[in-house]
């Protein structure tokens, strides 16, 4: 791929983007790009066209055209989810702007007047070197984190996770004899944790994941809704203070799924009913796979989204 298409100018007009309801209260919406099903120049120049400046720049700041390539669709793909969540499209994806909380957490820096009241839309971004998501709820802050199946981890996993999970944790990976049933298992709970942190607003540095705990436990009361009829059984998610309980909220709903087959997603998003006792609210999540102006392709209840965590129906 040519760097120097990222900085060419097409004046040609992008397509309407399809408007999306917004989530209703309980639903999280899921979206994802694979990087590689991405093959137009033209397009990528057209994402190009959508960003600032500043983003533009630093997309053009990174070494390596696959790179810029994520870096870019990363940034198209926040831009053209959210817009689709306007009045009828409205919002032009251009336009949008964005600030980030004291721990870097991305928000949308919603312009204000008398003629727009701005939706409660809460949203997070991941991506791998092979899949690019963004997660999005309404007045319910959320985490999200994808991870490949297939990450390779340089060191010992045991002694990885000594640095950075809990004793709990650590004794549960100790305990899984077969080298890969221990990798996944670590791939998936550091996908929680990330989740989980993100859906905090803090993020790593802030939150280091040995102050706190995943755990799993069978349950009926939490489950996940995904459209179609049949449905699945899995361990709920939760989550225990290491140390100081005071640093963690308990009011999390989670999900666990297995991606394109290739790729863990954990989402987590901050539930209200749980503080009031209605712990068996279900997470109704719809999932997307799209190429932004190309294809939206609604993949909940496919082959494509396998839930691993929940009792789900889908």
């Amino acid at each position: 791929m040519n760097i120097r298409c990222f900085q060419r100018n097409f004046s040609s007009a992008l397509p309407p983007l399809v408007p999306i309801q917004l989530p209703s209260p309980r639903e999280t919406h899921f979206w994802y790009i694979l990087p590689d099903e991405v093959k137009s120049v033209a397009l990528l120049n057209r994402y190009s066209e959508l960003l600032s400046p500043c983003e533009r720049e630093n997309v053009n700041r990174m070494s390596g055209d696959q790179l810029k390539k994520r870096a870019l669709l990363a940034r198209a793909l926040v831009r053209t989810t959210i817009a689709r969540y306007q009045t009828n499209c409205e919002i032009n994806p251009r336009s949008l702007k964005f600030k980030k909380n004291i721990y870097g957490k991305p928000e949308v820096e919603w312009h204000k007047d008398d003629n727009f009241s701005p939706p409660p839309l809460h949203f997070n971004i991941s991506h791998t070197s092979s899949m690019i998501a963004c997660g999005v709820t309404i007045n319910a802050p959320i985490g999200i984190d994808v991870e490949e199946k297939q990450r390779k981890l340089k060191n010992d996993i045991i002694a990885f996770a000594q640095r950075y999970f809990s004793p709990y944790e650590i004794k549960l990976l100790t305990s899984i004899s077969d080298p890969e049933v221990r990798r996944q298992e670590f791939i998936k709970l550091w996908t929680l944790k990330e989740a989980y942190v993100k859906a905090l607003g803090k993020g790593f540095s802030a939150m280091p994941f040995k102050t706190f705990t995943i755990q799993f436990r069978t349950s009926t009361l939490r489950r996940f809704h995904l459209p179609g009829n049949s449905v699945s059984e899995a361990s709920e998610v939760i989550v225990e203070a290491s140390n100081d309980p005071g640093n963690l909220t308990n009011n999390c709903l989670f999900a666990l799924l297995e991606v394109a087959g290739s790729h863990y997603a954990a989402i987590c998003v901050e539930n209200d009913e749980i503080v009031r006792g209605e712990a068996n609210t279900p997470m109704k999540l719809t999932v997307r796979k799209t190429i932004p102006f190309v294809e939206d392709v609604c993949v909940s209840g496919a082959d494509a989204v396998l839930p691993l965590r929940g009792k789900i129906e889908q």
